[in-house]
């Protein structure tokens, strides 16, 4: 009797491998790449983040492995374009602890999150969160300033005996500007943006952002001492540097006046500044020079990252592995000309689809090209290695996944992002190579899911975009040079190679996916 249970176990067995075999066929190459991506949007939600860190436990909130006791003192701030889902499910959590909280959120969000059905992220109408909307166009202006002094004020009441509970995501810089006084915030922009118009780095640029602003660089930590202060940060920065999340105002970072000038002084803008910048770079000592407060230095404040690209791709690659693909991350960090991105990506699909031996060649021009996009000779050889391993082996097919933010050349005026033409012109790259389910599939998105000003987050491409686009007399040439990749793929195909989940309500920069199926290979 044992015997035949076991039999019928293992024909059950062998049935369902069947039928999960059977789904994983029927799906192609590209509805497995758009899951895939729906997946790793879906890990880094605004919800989902905070209700994974943040455990609720009696009377106590267990964050990052320290507990924080709650006893009525709790208070909430924060700014951000997914702050407002942030805060709903951190208000959720923390129930009648919640004493008041400010959260500053860009233009129009409330509305725009109603219209896409996700109600999830926001208040409630009883809510003690007031909800300030500003940054148009993701520029500081007088409503997010308004915003920040509110923030500011609620800090500043703060004892040794509140929690400042800090939510901080992407755009957070734009909607929390506060100048030192007596700088205007036009003054402010004004120097930020010759300085930049000057080709000043994104350290400079941020060092000298820092020194004009009072709760940028820990200013708010600072404000809010002696209260313990927990930021929860869902990072866009490629590494999830906490200094430069949205100008890390929680992170204490020491101001010198004398290295802000000499950077000015570098772009020749020393002589041409406002009296007040003069004025407040004149003050004798760095910001936190003889401050009693002790915050960065002991426990006063916790920083965690609790969302990012990282976390992204991680749950892309569990799940790229239930759909039968081996995962495999090439970097975190992928910048740089989307030019030389999409010849990068062409270059490995050609070495993990070739039957042969692949020339050398190729490995040279991508050990060259790694370094100029952020990829790392190390991460390269490695992944050159398990592609390599694949196609001798036959592991089957593989998902190459990345994440980062390439750069984007303006030379024109049409409609696009940098997702689309990096798909666009990967697509290009692909051609000649066999078609989708023997050839490879590319994707890239915005986890946002808006790439630049289009209603898309990106696109899906292959090596029979070219052949198409003749066919429908599209001019792919012409769409690049006029960075008009949304017109291009609306049209091509009907506009069925857009990827389009609509606004997601996160941002942790950009997913790219090469899946790539199994080769036959040649044995020699």
């Amino acid at each position: 009797m044992a015997r035949v249970l076991s039999l019928l176990r293992s024909q059950t067995l062998v049935t369902l491998a069947g039928v999960r075999r059977t789904v994983l066929c029927r799906m192609s190459l590209e509805a497995r790449a758009r899951e895939v991506f729906a997946t790793a949007v879906e890990a880094v939600q605004p919800d989902v983040v905070v209700r994974r860190s943040v455990e609720r436990k009696d009377d106590s909130l267990l964050i990052d492995g320290r507990s924080f006791v709650l006893r009525n003192n709790l208070h909430l701030v924060g700014f951000g374009k997914a702050v407002l889902g942030m805060a709903a499910e951190a208000e959720r959590i923390v129930g009648d602890h919640l004493v008041n909280g400010v959260i500053s959120v860009p233009h129009g969000i409330q509305e725009t999150l109603r219209c896409h059905g996700k109600n999830q992220m926001l208040l409630k109408d009883n809510s003690r969160i007031k909800v300030m909307e500003g940054a148009k166009h993701n520029l500081p202006d007088g409503d997010a300033q308004n915003a920040a002094e509110c923030i500011k004020q609620l800090a500043s009441e703060l004892t040794e005996q509140d929690l400042l509970l800090v939510l901080i995501s992407g755009g957070g810089s734009a909607l929390l500007p506060a100048p030192i006084p007596p700088i205007s915030l036009q003054e402010k922009q004004d120097v930020t943006r010759r300085l930049a118009g000057s080709g000043a780095t994104i350290q400079e640029l941020n060092t000298v952002r820092r020194a004009l602003s009072l709760l940028k660089g820990g200013g708010l930590a600072r404000v809010a001492h002696p209260a313990q202060v927990v930021a929860l940060i869902l990072s866009d920065v490629i590494g999830d540097p906490l200094d430069l999340i949205a100008s890390g105002p929680t992170v204490r970072t020491d101001v010198c006046p004398e290295e802000v000038i000499a950077i000015l002084q570098s772009y020749n803008l020393s002589d041409s500044l406002p009296a007040s910048v003069n004025e407040v770079l004149g003050r004798a000592s760095p910001r936190w020079e003889n401050s009693k407060d002790d915050s960065g230095r002991t426990g006063h404040v916790l920083n965690t990252v609790i969302g990012s690209n990282g976390i992204a791709l991680k749950c892309a690659g569990r799940r790229a592995r239930e759909l039968g693909f081996r995962p495999v991350v090439l970097s975190l960090g992928v910048c740089g000309n989307v030019k030389l991105v999409s010849r990068l990506y062409g270059l490995l699909a050609q070495f993990a689809s070739s039957r042969d031996e692949p020339p050398p060649e190729l490995a040279a021009e991508m050990l060259r090209l790694g370094p100029e996009v952020g990829v790392a000779s190390w991460d390269l050889c490695r992944t050159m290695q398990v592609l390599d391993e694949g196609r001798k082996e036959g592991w089957g097919a593989t998902c190459l996944l990345a994440g980062g933010e390439p750069t984007v050349e303006l030379t024109g005026k049409g409609r696009g992002g940098r997702n689309q033409e990096l798909a666009l012109r990967v697509g290009l790259e692909l051609r000649g190579m066999e078609l989708p389910p023997r050839g490879p599939v590319f994707l890239s998105g915005g986890t946002d899911g808006q790439d630049g000003p289009t209603e898309a987050a990106g696109a899906v491409t292959d090596g029979g975009l070219w052949e198409e686009a003749r066919a429908q007399g599209l001019d792919i040439d012409g769409h690049l040079n006029d960075n008009d990749s949304f017109t291009f793929f609306s049209n091509v195909s009907g506009g069925q190679r857009l990827l389009s989940p609509g606004l997601t309500g996160t941002n942790v920069m950009d997913v790219h996916m090469l899946l790539i199926p199994s080769i036959p290979i040649r044995i020699h």
